[in-house]
């Protein structure tokens, strides 16, 4: 049996990471950091995520024609992503990423996004059929928002189910809600789209209830080590979190959004693949790096507590 198609519109970087003792403050130069550079970039990750987690992906991303464009093309390949809509262009570099990564595994990042920021709506129109036949879409916020809009519409046009991780934060328009099946913002995220500071479990629920209100069906707000409060046809679940160590969040939303779509493309319910999404992403934090932190499924299907608890 053929599996259904992921199609993951977004953004790729490289991420280039010092892990430090405390994040620095403005003016403030810090020595001895490890360095270390990644793949990254949220389209990315996630695209990672999910083919390593059992789905069928294809991606659509623009790079610069440059030496981290080619990289990020052969990794691709690498991981059995569908590479063919892949967009070089000649003008603009390939994004980068600079992170810092502190003790306590809390990050500060700052992008460059270079030719992620040219990937025009019109240039989706070569991918029509792949989204049209697609089982589900994954979006981020790290290409321009008329592309992630049009990309919405199209796949609503077809009744095609829509995730939407609407990072970095930032505000979005009533219309291109509508057209999302599944929002999953975290807590800062859910903050800026309902106006409510989310900082305890009644807090997120209000949240969740007022980003319901303007149009989206389903709404998923990550808690970090709190795990993921769902609001599905008005129900309110809470997901624990597995305990673990953490020892970096960069990647772990990504890698929550991965699973997430890889377990509704196999028929899981909501719950279920909330489930799925929050242990995987639990594995994500206990390493180092952005998508060297993503896990496959076997590591997924293995996972007890007593494996990473310390």
């Amino acid at each position: 049996m053929t599996k259904p198609t992921i199609t993951v519109i977004g953004s790729s970087n490289t991420d280039m990471v010092i892990k430090a003792d405390h994040l620095p403050g403005p003016g403030e130069t810090i020595i001895g950091g490890t360095f270390f550079m990644n793949p990254g970039g949220k389209g990315a990750n996630q695209a990672v995520a999910a083919a390593r987690l059992g789905g069928k992906v294809s991606f659509i991303c623009k790079t610069g024609d440059d030496i981290f464009g080619s990289q990020s093309l052969q990794l691709f390949k690498e991981e059995g992503i569908n590479t063919s809509f892949l967009i070089s262009d000649p003008d603009l570099p390939s994004g980068v990423a600079l992170i810092i990564v502190d003790k306590n595994a809390e990050n500060c990042i700052a992008v460059a996004s270079g030719a992620n920021a040219a990937l025009k709506p019109s240039e989706l129109e070569h991918a029509r059929e792949l989204i049209f036949h697609s089982s589900i879409i994954l979006l981020q916020l790290e290409i321009p928002l008329d592309t992630v809009s049009c990309a919405a519409a199209m796949a609503f046009e077809k009744n095609i189910p829509v995730v939407l991780n609407p990072a970095p934060a930032c505000t979005l328009p009533d219309e291109l809600l509508s057209h999302i099946s599944i929002l999953t913002p975290n807590k800062t995220e859910a903050g800026m789209l309902s106006g409510i500071r989310v900082h305890d479990m009644e807090s997120a629920k209000e949240a969740a209830e007022k980003i319901k209100d303007r149009g989206v069906k389903t709404v998923i707000i990550t808690l970090g080590n709190n795990g993921a409060l769902v609001l599905d046809k008005n129900v309110f679940t809470h997901i624990p979190a597995s305990p673990v160590t953490a020892v970096d969040t960069t990647a772990a939303g990504d890698t929550f959004n991965g699973a997430l779509v890889v377990a509704l493309s196999e028929g899981k319910d909501i719950l279920q693949a909330t489930a799925f999404a929050s242990k995987a992403s639990a594995i994500s934090v206990t390493r180092i790096g952005a998508q060297a932190s993503i896990p496959y499924k076997h590591e997924v299907d293995a996972f007890t507590i007593n494996d990473k608890k310390t």
